[in-house]
C-alpha cells in the first residue's frame, strides 16, 4: 500500500525502505530511508481532522511567510510530489511526506527542566515570529478545540443525561467541578477583552512535538496540524498541564501528583524570554490563570466522557476516565495552592528583564 503513495514522491520500489515510526496517537506516522536520506511519511487521521486540505494549507500559508521575513527559521513543510502536490489523496486517504531533519530527536516525557525551557522557547518563538502575520487567515482544523465555555456546556449535557449509577459515583466529583465553574466565567470575560489577542497558536504544546539536537537543544516545533487562531493560555496552559505534573494524567495513586516549581520556572524563562513583549498587560496577568483553564477543561471533558460511557476517548478498564478526571482535578488543586507564588515569579521575570 504505501508504495503506491511513495511512487508520487519519486520512490522507486525495492530501492527504499520503510517501517512504523514514532509514539503518535493520532497521525500513521513511517520512517522511509532511500540512499542514506530519511523522510517521515504520514497518514492523517481524518476522523479527527476531517479537513486535512486546510492543514496543508496553513502550512503553506505559514511557509510562504517565514520564508520571507525569517528565512533562517527551521520550519518543516510538507514535500511536493512530482505533480506539485503536498498533500496525497490515496484510497480515501491523505498522505504527506517531510524530510527527516537529521541529529534530531524527541521526548516522550520530561527527563528535566532543561527541556521544558528549551520547548517553552521554541513554542514561544514560533508564535512570535508570525507575530506580523494576519492569524485570520489560517483555517481552523479542530472546531471549538479549546472552547472552554462549551466543554463546560458539554459537561453539563452529560449530567443532564448520564446514567443513574454513574451520577451516584460520580457525584463528589461532579459538584468539586461544579464549584471550579468561576474558571470559565474568566474565560468568557478573556474572549470578549480586547487585550487577549488572537495569535497563530500551536495548540498542542506536549513535549513530543518539539524537535531537540545531540546536546538537548531545542531545534524547531514539529506537528503542526492544529495550528490556528487562538489565545496564547493555549499553548501555556497545554505546556503547563503536561510538563507541571509530577505524575500522569493516568495516575490513579494520587499522593504521586504535585506541581513542580522548577519546571514552572523553566516554562517562564523560556516562552516569556520569547513573548515577554509580545504579551499585553492582562495577558501576562493570566499566565498562571493558563495552567488552570487547561487542567480544568481537561477533567471537564475526562468526566463528561465517563458519563456518556465513555464514547469519545474510549477505556482501558471501567473507571479510566472518572480516574483521569479525579486525576486532573488534584492537579489542579495543586496549581491553586501555588498560583500566588508563580504570580509573583512571572512578575519577577517581567520586572528583571523590563529594566523596572
Amino acid at each position: 500500500m504505501l508504495s503506491a503513495v511513495l511512487q508520487p514522491f519519486n520512490f522507486i520500489e525495492n530501492t527504499y525502505t520503510v517501517a512504523p515510526f514514532g509514539s503518535g496517537l493520532i497521525n500513521n506516522t513511517w520512517l522511509a530511508e532511500r540512499a542514506g536520506k530519511k523522510y517521515i511519511v504520514q497518514r492523517i487521521n481524518q476522523h479527527v481532522f476531517k479537513t486535512p486540505w486546510d492543514i496543508d494549507t496553513n502550512i503553506r500559508q505559514i511557509a510562504a511567510y517565514l520564508q520571507i521575513h525569517y528565512p533562517g527559521y527551521l520550519f518543516t513543510v510538507p514535500l511536493h510530489t512530482h505533480s506539485g502536490e503536498t498533500l496525497l489523496q490515496y484510497d480515501g486517504h491523505a498522505y504527506r511526506m517531510f524530510t527527516f531533519i537529521e541529529g534530531s530527536h524527541t521526548y516522550d516525557a520530561l527527563q528535566q527542566p532543561g527541556q521544558a525551557y528549551e520547548a517553552a522557547k521554541q513554542f514561544g518563538r514560533f508564535t512570535k515570529l508570525l507575530g506580523g502575520f494576519n492569524a485570520s487567515q489560517l483555517k481552523v482544523t479542530l472546531p471549538n478545540f479549546h472552547d472552554l465555555s462549551l466543554r463546560y456546556q458539554q459537561f453539563e449535557t452529560a449530567i443532564a443525561q448520564g446514567g443513574k449509577e454513574l451520577l451516584t459515583y460520580a457525584a463528589e466529583l461532579i459538584s468539586t467541578l461544579q464549584k471550579h465553574a468561576g474558571i470559565v466565567h474568566q474565560f468568557e470575560g478573556l474572549k470578549t477583552n480586547p487585550a487577549f489577542k488572537k495569535r497563530v497558536t500551536h495548540h498542542d504544546t506536549k513535549i513530543s512535538n518539539v524537535l531537540f539536537d545531540e546536546k538537548d537543544k531545542g531545534i524547531c516545533v514539529i506537528d503542526l496540524d492544529t495550528v490556528m487562531p487562538g489565545f496564547f493560555i493555549s499553548d501555556i496552559g497545554d505546556m503547563m498541564r503536561t510538563y507541571l505534573a509530577s505524575a500522569s494524567e493516568d495516575e490513579t495513586d494520587f499522593s504521586k501528583i504535585a506541581i513542580r516549581d522548577e519546571y514552572f520556572d523553566a516554562i517562564v524563562e523560556g516562552y516569556l524570554g520569547e513573548m515577554q513583549f509580545e504579551l499585553s498587560a492582562p495577558e501576562l496577568d493570566a499566565f498562571v490563570y493558563s495552567g488552570k483553564f487547561m487542567i480544568y477543561m481537561q477533567a471537564l471533558r475526562f468526566l463528561a466522557d465517563f458519563l456518556n460511557n465513555d464514547v469519545y476517548y474510549g477505556a482501558k478498564y471501567p473507571l479510566h476516565n472518572y480516574n483521569r478526571a479525579a486525576n486532573q482535578m488534584v492537579l489542579l488543586k495543586s496549581l491553586v495552592d501555588k498560583e500566588e507564588l508563580f504570580n509573583q515569579k512571572v512578575k519577577a521575570f517581567i520586572s528583571r528583564h523590563s529594566g523596572n
